[in-house]
């Protein structure tokens, strides 16, 4: 998961572009890059850490130009601690272009071998993101042969990568000379959307990866862009789209509902903060089939993005939403935590109780969704500390039972708490007196009555099927692999929401 936004503007774009990334920090909190570029020249820096502490007013001052890109990174393919992994990435040739991507390529493996077998181009890392970028660059390449580079050679180029790249892709490039390049997988799995800003001199264009990074720099929300789309935007500000893939189909991921993007947000025309109030709305069905409601005395959430769902848990049920716990919005990364017991410590640095919302009640906690579990036990435990008589638990999303390969850190299926386990085992590792999780079909519907002509969301790790159809037991074992090679800090080994929502959420 990362969040990407491009800008081609009349006027400097270093600390528009740099404003963007502050409102779409939520989405990546490892890595951050801003590449600009001045005539046919390029300026880039990129760096490990938050936005804020990666650009110095040295740095920012080496940004010149009036269009550029930029990045924050939550890897998921890669090397997470590389330095070199961080994007934008760059290729020379041809043209010269610099890309960001949102996403997972699921045969990224396979094409970087064709990339080197047959197209000549090394690939020095191992992020998918450079093997995008080296398949962009090679199409351009081969529909601008002996041609003018225009729109028409540039969406030739893109409907040749979407022939030959599978998964996941938001993507925002920029060509030397030319312009600002942006487009979507034919699923439209990572959301990508259009805004615009009138000037004297003109419109100004901005594509990113959230509305709220639009209307946050004071430019309106065009439309979103569509699965398979490409949109291109020449120096002088002309927009030219097509649609370059041949069976688009919009299936969004629901996780960016569940609570991935900001409530403020609006994705392909659903507000993410309705699309929360309507998982309490079913949550709370759930939980009345399920055991009585007399029973619960109060509804507390745990920070941040289950507050929509809680308060209208809450009010379906009449019960009272109270805040019961209180995060501390400025602990910063814990590096080589090497046992559970440190990463206990973490939680509870992060989280701290209210005593008067617990004692003596039986509390019903909600979450947005239960990953590993070890997070909910250490609150659960933190309630009956505070002096809750029952502790209930609730989750404002399904059962994750498989790994996600389009974009998210999901664990591996071992890693995953609801894998293989009954809901009883779950309970009793979480250590609460009744868990209620959301049903699949509900969570899908109430992203649906939102947006009636959606055809379907990709909720893979929910109910295991995986849209795009080239998703094997070979990968998930590349990703499990993958995954002990890496080396762990706090958030590499727990990646919990306590540490990957922003504070604005």
């Amino acid at each position: 998961m990362c969040g990407i936004v491009g800008v081609i503007s009349k006027s400097p774009v270093n600390q528009l572009i740099y404003d963007a990334l502050l409102l779409l920090q939520h989405r990546g909190q490892d890595a951050a890059g801003i590449v600009t570029a001045m005539g046919t020249k390029f300026f880039m820096h990129k760096a490990r850490g938050m936005v804020r502490d990666v650009f110095r007013t040295r740095n920012m001052r080496a940004l010149p130009g009036t269009l550029g890109l930029g990045q924050v990174r939550y890897p998921t393919a890669g090397n997470a601690y590389s330095e070199e992994e961080a994007q934008p990435f760059y290729v020379n040739a041809p043209f010269g272009v610099v890309l960001v991507h949102n996403g997972n390529i699921t045969n990224a493996h396979a094409l970087k071998k064709e990339l080197f077998d047959i197209d000549r181009r090394h690939i020095n890392t191992e992020s998918d993101t450079e093997v995008l970028i080296n398949v962009l660059a090679h199409e351009l390449e081969q529909a601008a042969r002996d041609l003018p580079l225009t729109h028409e050679e540039i969406f030739k180029a893109v409907a040749a990568v979407h022939r030959r790249v599978k998964g996941s892709y938001a993507v925002i490039a920029l060509i030397a000379g030319y312009g600002l390049l942006a487009f979507r997988d034919p699923f439209g799995i990572r959301p990508l959307c259009l805004g615009a800003s009138e000037t004297a001199e003109g419109t100004d264009w901005m594509v990113a990866s959230e509305s709220v990074t639009l209307e946050g720099t004071g430019h309106r929300l065009v439309r979103d862009v569509e699965p398979g789309e490409a949109v291109f935007i020449s120096l002088d500000g002309q927009l030219h789209s097509r649609q370059c893939a041949e069976r688009p189909v919009l299936n969004p991921c629901v996780f960016e509902f569940v609570y991935l993007a900001r409530p403020d947000s609006v994705i392909d025309g659903i507000s993410v903060y309705h699309a929360r109030l309507n998982m309490g709305e079913t949550l709370a069905q759930r939980v009345i089939n399920m055991m009585p409601p007399s029973e619960i005395d109060v509804v507390i959430p745990i920070p941040e993005s289950s507050r929509p769902a809680a308060m209208q848990l809450a009010q379906k049920l009449g019960k009272p939403y109270r805040e019961g716990f209180v995060k501390n919005r400025y602990v910063g990364r814990t590096f080589i935590m090497p046992g559970q017991g440190v990463r206990k410590k973490s939680v509870r640095q992060k989280l701290n109780a209210i005593g008067m919302e617990f004692k003596g009640r039986n509390v019903l906690l909600v979450d947005d969704s239960i990953v590993r579990g070890t997070t909910s036990r250490e609150i659960v435990q933190m309630a009956r500390e505070a002096g809750a008589s029952k502790v209930f638990m609730a989750s404002a999303a399904p059962p994750v039972r498989f790994p996600n390969v389009y974009g998210i850190d999901m664990p591996t299926k071992t890693e995953l708490i609801a894998h293989g386990r009954t809901m009883d085992e779950i309970r009793d590792y979480i250590g609460c007196d009744a868990l209620i999780y959301q049903d699949v079909d509900a969570m899908k519907r109430a992203v649906h009555a939102l947006r009636p002509d959606l055809k379907g969301v990709e909720a893979s790790c929910f109910d295991g099927h995986y849209i795009t159809g080239d998703v094997s037991a070979e990968d998930f074992d590349a990703i499990q692999t993958q995954r002990a090679s890496q080396p762990q800090d706090e958030e590499g080994a727990e990646r919990t929401r306590l540490s990957l929502q922003s504070p604005s959420q």
